[in-house]
């Protein structure tokens, strides 16, 4: 098994795409890139943590790989729009990388290169180490399949998991 820790805007949205990617087991929304130890939903809201909502993936190497991990992420959400996806805006919906360890480092990298041969616009996606992973409260955790009728989830995370050809 292996972990990555992936930011591309609201950790509902990130967790609900990789709870359908095969090879994954385990997918927990949560905080990291900040400085504040333990932070609140609320206070990465309002900006001050420097935190941004990620999700941390446990994966089957042997299932699939790191790169096709980043692969997804990519294809998922638009790397090119700093601190926004959508009309979610503020730092906390950054696009980040927080890497595990060097071969992570070094994965990251080349797959941003090769999606900015495809991508149009400049990648502002920040790939630095994973210092500290706080999980989100649990009422963020397994959210779009717990609520798929509400609204954020309908307008939002429906659409896009539609786009990529999975199953909402």
């Amino acid at each position: 098994m292996e972990t990555a820790t992936l930011g591309g805007g609201c950790f509902w949205c990130v967790e609900a795409v990789y709870q359908r990617v095969s090879g994954v087991r385990r997918v927990m929304s949560g905080y990291a890139g900040g400085t504040q130890r333990n932070p609140t939903y609320e206070a990465v809201c309002a900006g001050g943590t420097g935190h941004a909502e990620v999700v941390q993936i446990e994966f089957d190497r042997q299932a699939i790989s790191y790169a096709d991990i980043l692969e997804v992420f990519w294809r998922a959400h638009d790397p090119t729009t700093r601190d926004r996806q959508g009309a979610d805006v503020g730092t906390q919906y950054r696009s980040i990388i927080c890497y595990h360890d060097d071969r992570q480092r070094a994965v990251a990298v080349r797959s941003r290169e090769q999606a900015a041969e495809r991508i149009r616009r400049p990648i502002v996606t920040e790939i630095g180490p994973l210092e500290e992973f706080y999980p989100a409260e649990r009422y963020h955790r397994n959210y779009y399949n717990q609520n798929p009728r509400a609204g954020y989830c309908r307008v939002v995370i429906a659409p896009k998991l539609s786009k990529l050809g999975m199953p909402s």
